[in-house]
């Protein structure tokens, strides 16, 4: 069905497409992530996509996290680039339109030199048009863009300045540290962060691919800095990750080593069944989150039990 969307309710986002396609046994071990997917399996991508409408999702997401120029010219595979961001686009427009309610579809605008990584952020104007290249790429799919895994200002600057040009809500969502302060992983403040868009008309501000207790520390900054926008968050429910790059002689994992990571199976905290992270997620929606959802780790299941708490259920 068509898609008209109503943003002045509560929304619930899905949850992480990576670790589902990763549990439903497709091999994802490159440095496109959950994008080698669209190559391998596109039919379980968009049974990942239908399995989180049918929980209750509100806006399913692109699976485009991986799709950087950079990253698909490490894996040899440059020149298919559209082609990818077209494939996953299709694909959740697809799910979307064959939903027996309104849904949303949010392309996923990542970080283009890595995850967590603000040392690697790349100039305003190197940045900028290929954000606007990959966002006229997913134009015709999507319904707005979520700038996520921001971990720095500048990134979500360079992100939100391209995709604010092609007239769909632009949401922008920023990566904590993981000393749960609620700071950006650049170490900056949500308010030093809001302030470099703040010119933008971006329309939601939001935290995500941290753990739900840093979301909980930034929500009362990201409720001041968002005003009248959108405000939530969607927490992942993986163990810490490193953001020491020189962990691998320590013996810990880095995320933005893809193959290693992955290859370690993702570890899971085993503290945030669906109920527990739910618990998590009414408080943030009680301090004022309008928006909430799951990242990398939480499955249809979490999404599920949040479904029930934005209708009225308990969390407990």
């Amino acid at each position: 069905m068509s898609t008209t969307f109503d943003f002045d309710r509560p929304l619930l986002l899905d949850g992480g497409t990576g670790r589902e396609l990763l549990k439903r046994g497709v091999p994802i071990l490159t440095e496109i992530w959950s994008a080698t997917a669209l190559l391998l399996a596109p039919d379980i991508v968009r049974q990942v996509h239908d399995d989180f409408i049918a929980a209750g999702a509100d806006i399913i997401t692109t699976n485009t996290y991986g799709i950087a120029r950079e990253r698909v010219a490490r894996e040899g595979i440059e020149e298919r680039y559209v082609e990818l961001n077209e494939i996953a686009g299709r694909i959740a427009a697809e799910a979307r339109d064959a939903a027996a309610r309104p849904v949303a579809v949010a392309g996923s605008l990542p970080p283009l030199s890595g995850s967590y990584r603000p040392d690697k952020v790349g100039s305003f104007d190197t940045l900028v048009p290929l954000y606007r290249e990959q966002a006229a790429v997913l134009a015709p799919y999507v319904d707005l863009y979520i700038c996520e895994t921001m971990s720095s200002a500048a990134e979500g600057l360079a992100a939100a300045t391209a995709a604010v040009e092609f007239g769909k809500p632009v949401w922008v969502a920023w990566t904590l540290h993981e000393d749960r302060s609620g700071r950006l992983r650049s170490g900056e403040t949500i308010a030093q962060a809001a302030a470099a868009i703040a010119h933008l008309p971006v329309a939601g501000y939001l935290a995500n691919c941290c753990a739900p207790e840093s979301i909980a520390a930034a929500m009362p900054d990201l409720v001041a800095a968002a005003g009248k926008r959108q405000v939530g968050g969607y927490a992942n429910t993986f163990l810490p990750v490193s953001t020491d790059w020189g962990a691998y002689s320590k013996g810990k994992h880095d995320a933005t080593d893809w193959k290693t990571y992955a290859a370690a199976a993702l570890p899971l905290r085993d503290d945030l069944p669906p109920d527990v992270f739910a618990r998590h997620a009414e408080g943030w929606h009680r301090c004022g989150a309008t928006v909430i959802g799951g990242c990398c780790g939480a499955g249809p299941e979490h999404i599920a039990r949040l479904r029930a708490v934005l209708d009225g259920a308990p969390a407990w």
